[in-house]
């Protein structure tokens, strides 16, 4: 695992739609990060629901075949 990869930002804060769908809000470094700002988003708009999602995959981006 290279330097840039531990860098990358794994923590997502995401918006949960019907049918199993999602949309990343934002993403960060931390998890306490991530959590703080769900926290923030779930007091302002509670009609929503958001949740924190780790993305633990990494991939070699100079590897792919598109």
């Amino acid at each position: 695992m290279t330097y840039g990869d531990r860098l990358r930002k794994r923590w997502a804060v995401v918006r949960l739609l019907p049918q199993m769908q999602r949309v990343d809000v934002e993403w960060f470094y931390k998890y306490s990060d991530a959590e703080g700002y769900a926290k923030i988003l779930r007091r302002l708009d509670p009609q929503f629901q958001f949740e924190v999602m780790f993305d633990g995959i990494l991939i070699d981006r100079q590897n792919l075949s598109v």
